[in-house]
């Protein structure tokens, strides 16, 4: 075992007994063991695991993008006043300038695309077990948690007659390379679209003016096209029962940014203004529909403002009157 399948070996006996145990559930309510349909729910209990298992890293992801977003002016600000100075003392404050700026708005950029980060070892855990499911049927061996004759009976398993551990790259339809070409395709036309759609809906409803003018998002824009293209092309070496994992798990990214722009839109985004007309609609007050930081701050300005004031008029002195004026 080389250095890479043992870190990957905790990884792969966990998906695979997290697999093993929706199979196990769902042979016991009456479903059959060796249908592909039942090793497919499988697999997506397996998603909804993980992903709710992410739902908090999901609400520290959503804080760093708007964190982000609301820093994109001062970071403008902050490259304009280093523009054209290359020497060591100038990038060594630009860097420190820059890294104040992401405490003092609570966010980094690897927050931001943490919650995939977190995915990818489980993704290649489930790659490696269903790409190794026909080795180790020919071997009569177990895969992490799954049993010999589980292997085998996943092997045998498939769905519109294409086994769930065929790819469109290798083969292994067992005579069926057709439907294994025609639902590989589907499958990542599927794969491709749902997680372009996420994307853009993101960026189309949920960033402000500012944000989308600045350079941050010219890079997210190439993101935009980018990521579809190497998964779509990837895909190809992928199994079946691999692009089902990664499209439910696009489908459950793109229902919860759903309810994230629509419930909890950034400041200053369409979005926003939509929740806004929405809520002024059904005679609702208005929300503080601004950065929580931010808003924070300006609070405590004004609050600091208004004490000064206070004190400064209760410490002006009243000038004494003569007690002869005073009879006048």
């Amino acid at each position: 075992m080389d250095f890479f399948e043992t870190i990957m070996f905790p990884f792969k006996w966990l998906v695979s007994a997290i697999m093993v145990g929706f199979h196990d559930g769902l042979s016991f309510i009456g479903l059959p063991a060796a249908n592909g349909w039942t090793w497919t729910l499988s697999i997506i209990g397996l998603v909804l695991v993980i992903r709710a298992a992410l739902i908090p890293v999901f609400v520290k992801q959503i804080k760093a993008q708007r964190g982000m977003q609301l820093l994109q002016p001062d970071l403008k600000k902050m490259q304009d006043k280093y523009k054209g100075k290359t020497d060591q003392l100038s990038r060594q404050a630009m860097a420190q300038e820059q890294m104040a700026l992401y405490k003092k708005h609570g966010t980094n950029p690897f927050s931001a695309c943490l919650p995939m980060l977190i995915q990818m070892p489980f993704f290649f855990a489930l790659f490696q077990v269903l790409s190794g499911i026909s080795t180790a049927k020919q071997g009569s061996k177990g895969i992490g948690a799954m049993s010999v004759d589980q292997v085998k009976q996943f092997d045998e398993s498939s769905i519109f007659g294409a086994p769930l551990s065929a790819s469109l790259l290798h083969g292994g339809a067992g005579g069926n390379e057709v439907v294994v070409w025609i639902l590989s395709i589907v499958m990542i036309l599927a794969m491709t679209a749902s997680q372009f759609i996420t994307q853009k809906q993101i960026m189309a409803k949920n960033m402000s003016e500012e944000a989308m003018a600045s350079p941050f998002m010219r890079q997210q824009k190439m993101m935009l096209y980018i990521l579809p293209v190497v998964f779509g092309v990837g895909g190809i070496n992928f199994p079946i029962g691999v692009l089902i994992y990664w499209t439910t798990t696009n489908l459950w990214t793109m229902a919860q940014q759903f309810f994230v722009i629509r419930r909890m839109p950034t400041p200053g985004s369409p979005a926003a203004k939509a929740l806004a007309e929405r809520r002024a609609a059904k005679g609702l007050p208005a929300l503080p529909i601004l950065g929580g930081k931010k808003v924070d701050a300006e609070a405590e300005a004004a609050a600091a403002a208004a004490a000064a004031a206070v004190a400064e008029a209760r410490s002006q002195r009243i000038q004494p009157q003569r007690k002869n004026r005073k009879k006048k």
